[in-house]
């Protein structure tokens, strides 16, 4: 019997970070404010501030919280069939393609400044992304199929250039049509791969990519 509260809690937690989310979709965090999510959640200001002591608090949750999900997304098909390339690739074309699709909010998750409390959040996730692209480099290189000199390095790059890549086009106030995401998607996700399968030139310390390998 003394359950029932703790539930009541739990969703009413999980929705009022559904309001922010949705708000911050709509107009980023800069449109995030305490008696915003109040009001569109219909309770008082000061229900906000029991669940989150914050802004920066409440941002920082909805960020992990959404960052989450796409991590899990990540290892899903990092943990499926076909080969580590097909695998790097696929994870790279879905984080790419869901992030064109969420839009806003997926500028505001990436890239949109905020506070010190929620940039940590944001790179503790891109952490863990990358240890994602890692094990899969860790794959292809045992089994030949990719050449990294320093796998640690070429994970975080890999997941720089297709972080970096979608900033641009999801900014606001940019529109792309659906041909130019798709095209985006599948040149994003080729120029990851070609990092990743990069041949070493004989004489030098560096890697190329190997433009016939594609």
């Amino acid at each position: 019997m003394f359950e029932q509260p703790t539930r009541r809690a739990a969703q009413r937690h999980r929705e009022l970070l559904q309001t922010a989310r949705q708000l911050v979709r709509d107009g980023g965090f800069r449109e995030l404010q305490m008696n915003g999510v109040a009001a569109a959640a219909g309770v008082a200001v000061g229900t906000i501030y029991r669940y989150f002591p914050s802004k920066a608090a409440l941002c920082a949750e909805l960020v992990a919280t959404v960052s989450t999900r796409e991590l899990d997304v990540l290892k899903r098909i990092a943990a499926a069939e076909g080969t580590a390339g097909e695998r790097l690739r696929d994870g790279v074309r879905a984080f790419t393609a869901r992030a064109f699709q969420s839009g806003r909010l997926a500028y505001a998750i990436i890239a949109e400044p905020v506070d010190p409390e929620v940039e940590d959040v944001r790179l503790r996730y891109r952490a863990l992304i990358s240890g994602v692209f890692r094990d899969l480099l860790c794959e292809g290189q045992d089994d030949g199929s990719f050449a990294c000199a320093d796998i640690d390095s070429a994970a975080a790059c890999i997941v720089g250039a297709f972080m970096e890549a979608v900033i641009g086009p999801l900014a606001p106030g940019r529109r792309a049509d659906e041909t130019e995401i798709e095209r985006a998607v599948g040149q994003i996700a080729d120029f990851c791969l070609a990092g990743a399968i990069g041949r070493r030139p004989a004489g030098t310390g560096t890697s190329a990519p190997d433009a016939t390998s594609l």
